[in-house]
């Protein structure tokens, strides 16, 4: 094993599409992400679909701390400050004015529970359409190859079972973070902006996007291993307005122009252990 780095920093977003909580310490499960990610997702009434900061950016003005009392319910704070839990019942129509659309705050449900995660679609492509924008990409900037997705893409808004898109663990570098901020140093390219679950410091002489090499292979963090799946390409998400964070549109044409509109990569859990900040991080 090939020691690249350490744990900077782990997060968790218990709320999907909010900002989340750091944490001095995690556990990571086998088959899936950090505990205590994405155990709640607002849902459009009116479209009978879960929704996340790509279709509602308000939800980015909101954050989300798990309960420490094991009942896993979450306390959110609004943009104005007030903070109101999972099980307050004025919750939903805090969400739906914050939000400007009918919706609920729901915990998940079981993998058996199919309709609950499947996609809005008024008919056979505008679901598609609307997806494609949330990628704010302009004339000429390319879009992700979905050509690779499977076929539960186009049915389901979500990993029935789950709040992923893709899957659970998601993981950046200093070293791309660092690539990134010198070809647009006038950007805030706060980590927050991306929505890591691990932010890995990465040694001095290691340079450029070292993340992307790592695909297919696997990582020691902790007493967890991970394995790495695949790149994550950026939505317009990255460059919205969030609690501290200007709305900035460099973020995203940086990363689409400087790193082939990846920043990141998504792995998932092979090995359940703890993470801890300081930890150091192996390339097996």
């Amino acid at each position: 094993m090939e020691q690249i780095g350490i744990i900077r920093e782990i997060w968790r977003y218990p709320v999907k599409g909010m900002a989340g909580e750091a944490l001095k310490e995690g556990r990571l499960v086998a088959g899936a992400g950090i505990e205590g990610d994405r155990l709640w997702a607002l849902r459009d009434t009116a479209r009978g679909e879960i929704q996340g900061c790509k279709f509602r950016p308000e939800l980015l003005g909101c954050d989300a701390r798990l309960r420490a009392d094991g009942s896993g319910h979450v306390d959110v704070r609004f943009p104005e400050g007030d903070v109101m839990g999972s099980d307050d019942g004025d919750i939903h129509a805090s969400l739906s004015a914050l939000t400007g659309r009918s919706s609920t705050l729901e915990a998940l449900r079981p993998l058996g529970d199919g309709s609950f995660y499947r996609r809005h679609k008024a008919d056979d492509h505008t679901w598609f359409e609307e997806l494609k924008a949330t990628f704010a990409r302009l004339p000429g900037e390319p879009l992700p190859d979905f050509s690779g997705a499977p076929p539960e893409f186009s049915e389901y808004v979500c990993q029935p079972g789950t709040f992923f898109l893709v899957t659970p663990f998601h993981l950046v570098t200093t070293a791309t973070l660092a690539r990134l901020r010198a070809s647009s140093p006038a950007a805030d390219w706060n980590v927050r902006r991306f929505r890591p679950n691990v932010v890995i410091e990465t040694a001095p002489e290691a340079e450029g996007y070292v993340e992307q090499d790592w695909i297919g292979r696997k990582l020691h963090l902790g007493s967890a291993r991970v394995a790495c799946t695949e790149t994550t390409p950026r939505c317009g998400a990255v460059a919205r307005k969030q609690r501290g964070l200007s709305e900035d549109a460099s973020i995203l044409r940086s990363i689409v122009r400087e790193a082939e509109q990846n920043l990141g990569i998504y792995g998932r859990g092979l090995e359940t252990g703890c993470l801890r900040v300081g930890d150091a991080v192996y390339l097996i």
